[in-house]
């Protein structure tokens, strides 16, 4: 008896997809898939949910902690900025990442344009992370 898993496959077959296509494909290791309109929703859902937190963090390190709770006259509270991003920025580069399969197992027709975005937003969130351990290391 084979280990079955909760996750259906359906076979299909992806010999005109482009040689961009299967390189990402092959990179992210997507199973070759059919596409479904619940699997694109899901797609779409999970990139609203990783900008979220990708904002969050942005929004912790530019306005909360800088301005925000200084005015509040919790100043001491400023330090622990790093300790706060770096955390919240892996999450959000694990759900950036996560969110980029999701655009590509389910097939979607902007799959293209969403990884440009995700890959901007990766960037940004790597960028400040390696920040925030720089600024732990000093």
């Amino acid at each position: 008896m084979s280990n079955v898993t909760d996750q259906k496959i359906c076979e299909v077959d992806f010999s005109n997809q482009s040689g961009a296509e299967a390189t990402v494909r092959k990179i992210l290791r997507i199973p070759e898939v059919k596409r479904t309109a619940p699997q694109e929703r899901g797609a779409e859902r999970l990139f609203s949910f990783a900008m979220l937190v990708s904002a969050l963090r942005c929004t912790l390190s530019y306005v909360i902690l800088p301005f925000i709770l200084p005015a509040l006259g919790l100043g001491a509270a400023v330090g622990v900025g790093p300790e706060i991003g770096i955390p919240i920025g892996v999450v959000a580069l694990y759900f950036d990442v996560k969110g980029i399969r999701r655009f590509w197992i389910a097939g979607h027709k902007w799959r293209w344009q969403m990884s440009l975005i995700y890959l901007l937003v990766i960037g940004l969130v790597s960028y400040l992370v390696i920040g925030d351990i720089v600024q732990l290391i000093r």
